[in-house]
């Protein structure tokens, strides 16, 4: 049966699912912010840096951060948004036979003074991960809950333990255009991405690709959102990241669906956006 346990993880409160199969998920409240995910085999599928601080001082490095309402600077406010440094409630967890799953929500009156102050708006983040068989599931709405729209941006800035990143690879991108770090706008025109130097890409969104490592391929797909982001920071940037090791490059690849630009929500509308990662 499906099993839900309040732990910590580091200094985080966390919550804890074990789904029938014996995969698991810790998600801590501070930024909703997935920190682990086993799959039944015991495998962990995430990266998360033996350097960033795990006690809610800072944005957590690795994992699956919540980047809302705004991506990067694209925005005025926070750099990637107060989502994945405000501390969230847990609003349902369970799970039958073949599930397990945890949900997870946000609104204007959890938010600390100064975030609050620079996003005056009334909203609801309802964030739900689910667990079953070799899959993970991720749900997340953004509620208007006030009498006028708001701008927002959104992504889930998922970081892959890949083991290796030299025998890692992206299927799935040939012939999708793509703007890079430089804000050069290009086509990919051959069949997998390689990683042999830092990437930063911008793709709008195919339904789904796959992410090979030595070991494993995930079958990613997503809806709701409009954009992939690929990137790895390579070696030079990798070393300039104090909450990173320098050979911790590495070890990951971050693909995220996201909705980099902000764009209005309509007063008592809501957006959807999913992501499914199987194994």
């Amino acid at each position: 049966m499906a099993v839900t346990t309040m732990t910590q993880f580091g200094a985080l409160p966390a919550v804890q699912i074990t789904a029938p199969d014996g995969a698991q998920a810790t998600v801590s409240l501070f930024g909703a912010h997935l920190l682990s995910w086993k799959t039944g085999d015991g495998v962990e599928r995430l990266f998360v840096s033996t350097q960033t601080p795990l006690d809610g001082s800072k944005a957590i490095r690795g994992g699956v951060p919540v980047i809302f309402p705004q991506f990067n600077v694209r925005g005025p406010g926070l750099r990637h948004g107060f989502a994945r440094v405000s501390t969230w409630r847990v609003a349902a967890s369970g799970g039958d036979t073949g599930q397990s799953f945890v949900e997870l929500t946000l609104n204007q009156d959890d938010l600390a003074p100064e975030h609050a102050q620079a996003w005056p708006h009334a909203f609801e983040l309802t964030l739900r991960y689910t667990l079953h068989g070799n899959g993970l599931e991720a749900d997340f709405k953004v509620h208007n809950t006030g009498t006028a729209p708001f701008p927002f941006g959104v992504a889930l800035h998922t970081y892959y333990d890949v083991g290796q990143l030299n025998a890692t690879s992206i299927s799935g991108l040939q012939h999708q255009t793509y703007t890079d770090h430089l804000l050069q706008t290009r086509s990919q025109d051959y069949p997998a991405l390689h990683f042999n130097e830092k990437h930063d890409r911008l793709y709008q969104a195919t339904p789904s690709l796959m992410l090979n490592t030595a070991s494993t391929t995930f079958n990613l797909s997503q809806q709701g959102f409009s954009e992939w982001v690929v990137w790895n920071p390579g070696q030079v940037d990798a070393a300039a990241l104090v909450d990173l090791a320098d050979d911790e490059y590495q070890r990951f690849v971050c693909i995220e669906p996201a909705r980099i630009d902000q764009q209005p929500l309509a007063a008592g509308a809501t957006w959807t956006g999913k992501h499914r990662i199987g194994i």
